[in-house]
């Protein structure tokens, strides 16, 4: 694959992946906004947020499989045009239940462009050249939480906020159009999964059965828990706490984006002197140790908002570094069914996350709710991935490119 070649993959895909953090994080300016005006509390509106990855969880177990047996595209397309009519229904919710009910349904959409983009890599690398890659894509991951809640600030700037719901079904058709002219079928017949409902049954069971594989797809879920905890309670520690206006929240929140995605960088460099492995037991033993820094300066109020952003800062750098090398240890053990494969992952990565953004609400919405949840899941992650992953058993994967020609 030609250096051109890669760089139109690493748009398209960058494009599929952008929507799930933009449809996720766009709307944060806005919570304390829509519990005024739908008249509900922020832990209801939170739950909207969990909707949505539920949704994310749920449909990536749906859509893993069947873009196994029917191909990439047709799953994908399907999935976004669901995305485009939640988000134009939301427009017009009167009240928090159907906007969370409707959050679930662009949860499944965005599960498509999820699930899609993460098997196509997997159609085309395996191994250490899967983590360069998808390091790439995080760059995108990274950079679509700094815009989203920008955009979503910008949009509240002329509009309520029914009108960032405008703008993610906007986005949503131009990626439809995006996704049927720029990405061929990666997955040809002879290569997909046949046997309908019993063969998926055997694929998840031979999944689950791997402990490896669970152990890193638990690692990978309990990380991400870590950055959904932030991501669910920044918007009410930042504005109500520490009295930030949403653009200056946009700003707060983009500088924590920054560290993720230099680390996501950081982690192509490394990956050409060190392993996967070695990368990952160190990220998650600094991003354990900076959580415990951010629960102190929480707990005791030292170091005020500066101390805060700091120890977040390095906490999202530690998952920047530890969430391209986590998915591609254990997707390396399974290329026969990437697609099956990588739902499981992404149905734990949201579904996790989903539980830990109620969890910072439950907890009290404040600054140690926040440092609890992040730091809990990051120290569970480490646990995990000592007791159950053993990274020290896991074999070297491979660093060449293993190219797949696209159909």
């Amino acid at each position: 694959m030609s250096p051109r070649q890669r760089l139109r993959l690493v748009l398209v895909l960058g494009s599929l992946i952008a929507i799930g953090p933009l449809t996720i994080d766009m709307y944060l300016p806005a919570l304390p906004a829509i519990a005024a005006d739908l008249h509900t509390t922020s832990a209801a509106v939170q739950l909207t947020l969990t909707g949505t990855l539920a949704g994310l969880a749920l449909g990536q177990l749906l859509i893993g499989p069947l873009s196994d047996a029917l191909g990439r595209r047709l799953p994908l397309l399907t999935g976004v045009g669901l995305h485009v009519v939640a988000s134009a229904l939301c427009v017009v919710a009167p009240n928090v239940g159907l906007v969370g009910v409707l959050r679930v349904l662009q949860g499944l959409g965005v599960a498509a462009a999820a699930v899609v983009a993460t098997a196509v890599v997997r159609d085309l690398f395996s191994g250490a050249a899967f983590a360069t890659l998808f390091s790439r894509l995080m760059l995108v991951m990274g950079a679509a939480p700094i815009l989203a809640p920008t955009l979503g600030s910008g949009v509240l700037r002329w509009s309520d906020w029914r009108g960032v719901f405008v703008v993610l079904a906007g986005f949503g058709l131009v990626l439809t159009v995006v996704a049927a002219f720029g990405l061929a079928e990666t997955l040809p017949p002879e290569r997909r999964r046949r046997g309908g409902v019993p063969a998926v049954l055997r694929d998840y069971r031979a999944l689950l059965r791997d402990r490896t594989y669970l152990g890193l797809v638990l690692v990978t879920g309990l990380a991400m828990a870590a950055l959904f905890a932030y991501v669910s309670g920044s918007s009410f520690v930042f504005q109500q706490q520490y009295g930030l206006d949403e653009q200056q929240f946009g700003l707060a929140f983009g500088a924590g984006a920054v560290g993720l995605i230099a680390a996501t960088q950081l982690n192509v460099r490394l990956l050409r002197r060190y392993s996967p492995q070695r990368i990952l037991v160190t990220a998650l033993g600094v991003g354990t140790a900076a959580g415990l820094v951010l629960l102190t300066f929480a707990a005791t109020g030292v170091g005020g908002l500066a101390g805060i952003l700091a120890s977040l800062w390095v906490v999202l750098a530690a998952a920047g570094l530890a969430l391209p090398n986590a998915p591609a240890l254990a997707l390396s053990r399974h290329g026969e069914a990437a697609g099956t494969a990588a739902a499981l992952l992404g149905a734990v990565q949201f579904g996790v996350g989903a539980l830990a953004a109620p969890l910072v609400g439950v907890l009290g919405n404040g600054s140690v709710a926040m440092a609890v949840v992040v730091t809990g899941g990051m120290a569970a992650a480490t646990v995990l991935l000592f007791a159950v992953a053993r990274p020290g058993r896991l074999p070297e994967v491979e660093p060449a490119v293993v190219p797949v020609a696209p159909h």
